[in-house]
């Protein structure tokens, strides 16, 4: 097991992290969400914890806690008084190592997650056009599974499958162990020898290569809901960043420039140009846009133009001006200004967020997951600060062809929002 440990003396405080190197990337079809039911039952006892007394203990303690599963990583955090640690160390190994409950605590927690479902994606037709567009966009990468999971395969999990995926995954060479706070190195170290040190070691299972097929041409979907308004979303396949120095990880630095100019800030080429009607055309197009880039993690990238049109304005038009954004900096590069202005920005949010002890602790573990140094955080700041204009231009020519293009359009269906609105309950009060 790592164990990584960063001292801050600022507060009398201490947020112990347990990251395991295991998401939905993880799983296989037939079991998706199972990472994130695991992570659910984590807290439903060990053969010393009855269901639910892990939360009580940590709330006696001073302390608050949570936990949170990604494509990449399971990570379980708490935040206490710092001359606490320890305590929180013995309660999370024990859990870790022994984490144990009847089937009937299962079915009690996996109606919980299928009601989470439901709130989050299922009733959210917004959420359900991002989960098909990731469904399209791959076909052999497990990033095409959604982490909650389908519910299908919710309902169709076992108990088995989570003990099962519990046993192959929980080992203490897939985890990590992050501490930030008003603690000793050595002190901290000595703790984690008596409380991890003692675990039996396995070996981490193998990781089957799950290569992902080149894509040839555009794909295209549209999604019809109950909505008022439309939304395109642009999804483009690019590199990601895993901390070399080759070509490919420069352009993932410059393309994460390049996202940050398109819609970094109030004033940036997105907003300006569709939302605002500043510049060439002078035509509003959109009420809202945004440019995303995830830059690091275990799968593929993909970076995401999106906008919903303003009212008048049709998806074809809007997706057009998107484009256009795209091609101009293509054509024309991007001003020393922008380059500045962009950078200014991302070096005062990694200062501030080096405020909070959890932000430290996570991205130390978020690092540690994507195979990254203790320093990556620091170098991948260097890094930024030295990409040049040119470098932004270049990637909005070579990357955003239709080649490369996953297109999802959602549209207002008005035979499923007649059907939504009869099946309100009628309030007698109105």
């Amino acid at each position: 097991m790592t164990l990584i440990v960063r001292p801050d003396r600022r507060a009398p405080t201490a947020v112990h992290m347990l990251w395991v190197r295991v998401g939905s990337i993880d799983e296989v079809d037939g079991t998706s969400g199972v990472a994130h039911v695991l992570e659910h039952m984590l807290f439903k006892g060990t053969p010393d914890l009855k269901p639910g007394e892990f939360s009580h203990r940590i709330a006696a303690l001073g302390g608050r806690e949570n936990a949170f599963t990604s494509r990449d990583a399971t990570a379980y955090h708490q935040q206490v008084p710092a001359h606490r640690i320890e305590d929180v160390m013995r309660l999370e190994a024990d859990r870790f190592a022994r984490n144990q409950w009847p089937d009937e605590e299962f079915w009690r927690e996996l109606a919980v997650v299928k009601e989470e479902r439901l709130q989050v994606v299922e009733e959210l037709p917004r959420a359900r056009l991002f989960e098909a567009l990731k469904a399209m966009a791959f076909q052999a990468s497990p990033v095409r599974r959604p982490i909650i999971g389908w519910m299908s395969d919710i309902e169709a999990m076992t108990p088995q499958d989570v003990r099962d995926f519990y046993q192959r995954w929980y080992v203490p060479g897939n985890a990590a162990l992050v501490i930030v706070g008003d603690v000793d190195v050595q002190q901290v170290r000595a703790q984690a020898e008596q409380h991890f040190g003692t675990l039996a070691a396995r070996a981490v299972p193998p990781r089957k290569p799950r290569d992902e097929p080149e894509q040839t041409g555009p794909r295209r979907l549209e999604y019809r809901a109950a909505v008022d308004q439309s939304l395109v979303v642009l999804a483009y396949k690019v590199p990601r960043w895993t901390g070399g120095d080759d070509p490919a990880n420069q352009d993932a630095l410059a393309l994460a420039v390049l996202a940050a100019v398109l819609d970094g800030h109030s004033g940036a080429r997105l907003e300006r140009a569709l939302v605002r009607a500043v510049g060439p055309g002078g035509r509003r197009s959109a009420d809202s846009v945004e440019a995303f880039y995830g830059l690091m993690g275990r799968g593929p990238q993909l970076f995401f133009l999106s906008a919903v049109p303003a009212q008048g304005v049709g998806t074809q038009a809007v997706e057009a001006a998107l484009k256009a954004e795209l091609a101009r900096i293509a054509r024309d590069g991007i001003s020393p200004a922008e380059l500045a202005r962009v950078k200014t920005q991302w070096m005062a949010a990694e200062v501030f967020q080096l405020d909070s002890m959890f932000n430290q602790a996570r991205e130390l573990g978020n690092d540690w997951i994507n195979g990254l140094d203790v320093d990556a955080g620091e170098r991948l700041m260097t890094a930024l600060r030295g990409v040049t204009a040119a470098q932004v231009q270049s990637v909005a020519q070579r990357y955003f062809s239709e080649r490369q293009l996953n297109t999802a359009v959602l549209l207002p269906d008005p035979d499923r929002r007649a059907g939504a609105l009869a099946a309100r309950p009628i309030d007698p009060a109105r």
